[in-house]
């Protein structure tokens, strides 16, 4: 049984947007390969997380898809330089391309680190009526060099659902990296190996599943009221 409006006196009731099945079936889907912006977050020479980050892009690749690896260095520390920087506008401009993401930091004191985070907050929520992170998918993973931890993935999960995106089950946590790759930065056949297969195929199947549907699934209520305005007659 429904309850009707006029118990809910909190609620503006001509806001409110039930579910609509012919929207959650799109009556066309786009048909080009999904679009994967992975970022890493160290610095160093032979950085583990940038060696798993183009291990994931060989996968994606593989599967079909297009992606863009966007490279730390030089960008500047945020709110250290103006938002038109050329590295800002990069990433930026790589995250608005893309319909899902992977993220993988090191983690470093049981968090991810400040070069992960600092990717992040550049990115704003929203610019005007663009919101460059929303809807889209995320994949999380980590590497470290201790044994297996969960807390990098664990708050780059909490960093995703701030970014309004929808992130995948799987997840990848890589223990010991210095001894997961080869000279060549191959990482070698073991289970984490499999692992990051296994996010991979989930990542590129919620995105195909997902991006043609984003921007309902992500219509919220609250956004909708503030920016609801009367007609000029009244």
């Amino acid at each position: 049984m429904s309850t009707p409006m006029d118990e809910m006196p909190a609620l503006r009731a001509g806001l409110l947007m039930p579910p609509d099945l012919t929207r959650l079936e799109p009556t066309s889907r786009a048909i080009h390969p999904a679009r994967i912006l992975l970022l890493y977050g160290s610095l160093r020479e032979r950085s583990f997380s940038r060696l798993l980050v183009e291990e994931a892009d060989r996968l994606l690749r593989a599967m079909g898809a297009e992606t863009r690896i966007f490279d730390p260095r030089e960008l500047p520390m945020a709110n250290g330089a103006p938002k038109d920087h050329p590295k800002v506008q990069e990433l930026r401009a790589l995250s608005l391309w893309s319909e899902g993401q992977v993220w993988c930091s090191p983690e470093v004191h049981g968090a991810v680190t400040g070069a992960f985070k600092n990717q992040i907050d550049w990115l704003p929520l929203e610019e005007g009526s663009v919101r460059p992170t929303q809807g889209r998918t995320l994949a999380v993973m980590e590497v470290s060099g201790g044994s297996q931890s969960f807390n990098a993935v664990n708050t780059l999960r909490l960093l995703g659902r701030w970014m309004r995106m929808i992130t995948i089950p799987n997840q990848s946590s890589v223990p010991r990296a210095y001894e997961q790759f080869d000279e060549a930065g191959r990482m070698k056949p073991s289970p984490l190996y499999d692992r990051v297969v296994d996010v991979m195929e989930e990542l590129l199947r919620f995105t195909l599943l997902l991006r043609d549907r984003g921007d309902y699934l992500v219509d919220r209520y609250s956004e909708r009221k503030s920016q609801f305005k009367l007609p000029d007659a009244l």
